[in-house]
């Protein structure tokens, strides 16, 4: 099932955010991630939000996300990501065609 990562993060060494973002996409590729949204200036509709930046990615499982995640190759990038922001960030799964109203 795929599983969706909702990150949202307050930047505030924008250098080395800067650097982990140039080796994002190198790292991910190879494990079936997709980047589905990443905006820094998204339109607040409800309540109230205090970060810079949301970040939606996509993988086709829990597995693959984990195998990325945990991968020697973002671990290496994720230290600057984690000296240039602090992040909220969520593992969500995606619904199942068993579980959509379409299907009952």
């Amino acid at each position: 099932m795929t599983v969706y990562v909702l990150a949202q993060l307050s930047i505030f060494d924008r250098d080395a955010y800067d650097r982990y973002q140039a080796r994002f996409m190198e790292v991910m590729r190879p494990f079936q991630g997709k980047v589905l949204a990443a905006d820094e200036k998204p339109e607040l509709i409800e309540g109230a939000w205090d970060k810079d930046k949301v970040v939606l990615l996509a993988f086709p499982d829990r597995e693959a996300y984990l195998a990325w995640a945990e991968s020697p190759e973002y671990q290496e990038i994720a230290k600057d990501r984690k000296a240039g922001a602090s992040a909220v960030i969520l593992l969500v799964r995606g619904l199942s065609s068993l579980s959509s109203p379409k299907s009952r």
